[in-house]
């Protein structure tokens, strides 16, 4: 019962520092990576993963005079505005990278 109660107060912690706009980032167990810079283009696509078509999209960064690209699944272009500095959080798969966090500045 004890372990209950402090599963659920650290729990509401968590939950009470997303709603005031705090960036936290939960690492060890969960495996996330993160890519940043200005967009410089934003393509909608599909891959086949397992004999299924998956939709992901494909984001190019710009940071430096280097250019990096991530799939991320399915359709994540509103998250994306072009010309903008972007800091992306995610987890990966083999196909596509699933958001965890997305902070535009």
């Amino acid at each position: 019962m004890k372990r209950l109660l402090s599963l659920t107060l650290v729990f509401a912690l968590l939950v009470s520092l997303c709603g005031c706009g705090s960036k936290f980032f939960i690492r060890g167990a969960i495996n996330t990576g993160t890519i940043s810079g200005t967009v410089s283009t934003v393509e909608i696509t599909t891959v086949i993963e397992n004999g299924s078509f998956v939709t992901v999209t494909l984001v190019t960064f710009l940071q430096s005079g280097t250019s990096s690209s991530m799939n991320f699944c399915g359709d994540q272009r509103t998250l994306f505005p072009l010309d903008q500095f972007v800091e992306a959080s995610f987890t990966t798969t083999p196909v596509c990278a699933s958001i965890v966090q997305i902070v535009i500045g």
